[in-house]
């Protein structure tokens, strides 16, 4: 399956932080991939795009795996794959509506 039609992923602070709201249960907020090991993944010769995948790691923790995606859609698998991000909190950045 070919990629679909570019279309805007754009989305409005406060849309963004009253997502974050509902999410939150005082736990995990998000976490954070370093540019350089997500210029890695997008420098792939043929990476179109990056696919995310949830899943739960050997210790029972939900997890986010990074994979990149080639002209026809379809994963890399052979390639550059990322997880285990800095988790937020501790890296959250200053107070923000996202974060806080």
């Amino acid at each position: 399956m070919a990629l679909p039609n570019p279309k805007g992923h754009g989305i409005s602070l406060s849309e963004a932080a009253a997502q974050t709201k509902r999410a939150n249960d005082g736990g995990l907020k998000g976490g954070l991939f370093l540019r350089k090991e997500l210029d890695e993944l997008l420098a792939q010769p043929g990476c179109s795009g990056v696919r995310y995948y949830y899943g739960v790691d050997a210790n029972g923790v939900d997890s986010l795996i990074l994979v990149g995606v080639d002209k026809e859609g379809n994963d890399m698998v052979n390639g550059v794959m990322m997880n285990t991000p800095f988790p937020c909190p501790p890296f959250c950045g200053g107070a923000n509506s996202l974060n806080s």
